[in-house]
């Protein structure tokens, strides 16, 4: 078993520079499959499901290449029309894209349902929903998506989306891409990802206007050719460890981000009581008082990410008065409070509604990650406590931070791994 092992109550200074965006990595890299010619990709950031996506694309047949630490070149020109591997696609929500990238190049997918967080019901249903209007016919049974285009492409369609879902936006988008004829996707989400992802793929040759709007039109085209790319600043990652700076205290420059995409999470942390000050490419993130109460509800962008709800559930811990959080998108993501009330924390939570009453400190305990976010919040948590935490079940924090205890080590906190083998004896990694 590995955990964290963090002790709490010292204030964050420093620098820590952002990877690149998490939720837009696993969207281009399946693309690649639709490329004909070498993709190189940038800014990749090193983490569990970024392996397990290039691991799924090689078992296809793609040439994959490690230029350095964060760059890979993927050529598809060879790729082969096959089942993705079960194992490997369980263990992530992102293989669903590679439903709509088969089915863009191929005209048919095969892919196992998708892994990944479990707080409540995932459904892709909206997927299913594009593909058919695209004139495939889509089929699950015995944990196995299979589609295929009845015309052997897929057709040109408007597709109206019945809730703002990214990764439907995104997986109908792939699918289009080289469809015949024109696609239109109303009520789209705008993340920051679905626009990176129509860059990538315009720069390969696609036809893709109006994302980051809640109307995309994808022209269909016959061909992508290789070419480079680099994946944009990971919007959550930095807003994790704002987060982290206003609930531990302390300065830190965060860098390597694109301050438009945190605008949200800005106003809420000022709102607070931190002080945000944009310098560039960076943003300097600073709290020495006391925090304040504040309500946050969590929309599609541009409103409060879902993904950062826990992390400020985090802050509103330890803020004077009252706190209100209301869940807007997933129904249920609140299967880490009893982790905080084992620290001492007072949250009260009904339906999509939790009500954070403020204490004067946490208390270190032994809580555990029960997913990806959920896991930095409790983290975070760690880090502003009095005394030890420890946090298992790190593998779901994995998945989405790059070198997360590296980066806090080096902004002053004290944090470490443990691993215990079977046998209970402990061996300490740095």
């Amino acid at each position: 078993m590995t955990k964290y092992v963090i002790h709490g109550g010292k204030p964050l200074h420093g620098t820590v520079e952002i990877s690149g965006a998490k939720n837009a990595a696993m969207a281009i890299l399946p693309a690649t499959l639709m490329v004909d010619g070498v993709c190189r990709i940038e800014n990749v950031p090193q983490i569990s499901d970024v392996t397990q996506i290039l691991t799924i694309l090689q078992e296809l047949g793609a040439d994959i290449r490690t230029v350095n630490r964060t760059t890979v070149d993927i050529d598809c020109s060879h790729i082969r029309n096959a089942r993705v591997p079960d194992a490997l696609a369980r263990k992530i929500r992102a293989s669903y894209y590679l439903i709509g990238a088969m089915l863009s190049r191929f005209g048919s997918a095969e892919v196992p349902l998708p892994g990944g967080c479990d707080f409540g019901g995932r459904p892709i249903d909206q997927h299913i929903k594009g593909f058919s209007a695209m004139g495939a016919d889509v089929e699950v049974r015995s944990g196995l998506i299979y589609a295929m285009a009845r015309e052997g492409r897929m057709q040109g369609a408007t597709v109206y989306l019945d809730v703002v879902s990214v990764g439907a936006t995104m997986n109908v988008m792939l699918a289009a891409t080289m469809a015949e004829g024109t696609t239109i996707i109303e009520n789209a989400a705008r993340e920051p990802h679905i626009v990176d992802l129509a860059n990538f793929l315009n720069s390969m040759g696609a036809s893709i206007m109006g994302a980051g709007t809640d109307v995309i039109k994808v022209r269909g085209v016959d061909h992508l050719s290789g070419g480079s790319y680099s994946i944009i600043p990971d919007q959550i990652e930095a807003g994790t460890y704002m987060a982290a700076v206003t609930a531990a205290g302390g300065e830190v420059l965060i860098r390597n981000v694109i301050p438009k995409h945190l605008d949200c999470i800005t106003a809420k942390l000022l709102e607070m009581g931190a002080q945000v000050e944009e310098q560039g490419d960076a943003v300097l993130v600073r709290r020495t008082g006391e925090l304040s109460r504040t309500n946050v509800k969590t929309l599609p962008y541009p409103g409060f990410p879902t993904d950062m709800q826990p992390q400020m559930a985090a802050c509103l811990c330890l803020a004077e008065g009252t706190s209100i959080l209301t869940e807007g998108v997933w129904d249920n993501r609140y299967g880490y409070v009893d982790e905080f009330r084992r620290m001492g924390a007072q949250i009260q939570v009904d339906g999509k509604v939790a009500v954070v009453e403020g204490v004067d400190h946490l208390t270190g305990a032994a809580v555990r990650a029960c997913d990806l976010r959920a896991g930095a919040a409790m983290v975070i948590a760690g880090l502003a406590a009095q005394g030890v935490t420890e946090v298992s079940q790190v593998q779901h924090i994995e998945r989405g931070y790059e070198d997360i205890v590296r980066k806090l080590s080096g902004i002053g906190a004290d944090i470490r791994v443990v691993v215990t083998p079977d046998d209970e004896e402990a061996v300490q990694a740095g």
